[in-house]
């Protein structure tokens, strides 16, 4: 009977050490997949850009405050003034943020599509393609040249590149197609999508946007 006994509380021990033991291998394993989430997490100065990019296209320039930034980066309020030390430094870099998106979304679309024409379809189907956020919040571009330009004594902000950047794009396809009025189709294109955004949004309507891109396609392939 004490043999038994004494089997048995052996048995016990050297379960609980099993189980001590596999719990402790599962910690490990959740610790190093939490280290390496951790590593490939942004750091902070690209945290709250983001965030920043997010908000001023949600609530507007006036609405958002540097601790609604920080916070939706998870950055410490104290943090954010070692990585910019004013409002318009992070609105600065949300502009250069939106600029490099920009140039890097046309390089794309340029490297995918082989003719002119199906490049500058490809540009407006990305314009139908945020038609249910723009009717939301606008187009986060002219949204934000609209609300920064009426700021009095506004720094010189880049916003001018915001539009340049897919003009000049749009003028090197149509002058691949031959076209001696390139700037002007280019800007007209360019025009086109901004107009309708802002109709999108004021209707919260996003089938305009979505019908002014069908038209767009159908004049480009007229060209």
């Amino acid at each position: 009977m004490t043999n038994s006994v004494e089997q048995t509380r052996g048995d016990g021990a050297e379960q609980t050490r099993g189980d001590g033991a596999e719990q402790t291998r599962r910690d490990a394993v959740e610790q190093a997949r939490g280290d390496a989430a951790e590593r490939r997490r942004p750091g902070k100065r690209q945290r709250l850009i983001a965030a920043a990019t997010l908000l001023l296209h949600q609530h507007g320039v006036e609405k958002t405050t540097l601790a609604d930034i920080a916070q939706a980066a998870d950055v410490p309020v104290g943090n954010v003034y070692y990585y910019f030390k004013t409002k318009d430094d992070i609105i600065a870099a949300v502009i250069e943020a939106h600029v490099q998106q920009s140039k890097a979304a046309l390089a794309a679309i340029a490297s995918s599509h082989r003719t002119p024409k199906s490049r500058l379809k490809a540009l407006v189907d990305e314009f139908a393609g945020q038609r249910e956020v723009i009717a939301l919040f606008g187009c986060p571009q002219g949204s934000l040249c609209s609300e920064l330009d009426k700021r009095p004594g506004r720094p010189d902000f880049a916003l001018p590149e915001l539009m340049r950047v897919p003009i000049e794009w749009a003028e090197e396809q149509f002058a691949a197609l031959g076209r001696r009025d390139a700037r002007d189709l280019a800007v007209s294109l360019i025009a086109s999508y901004e107009g309708s955004a802002l109709l999108t949004n004021t209707f919260r309507d996003p089938d305009i946007l979505a019908r002014e891109a069908r038209r767009l396609s159908h004049w480009i392939d007229g060209l």
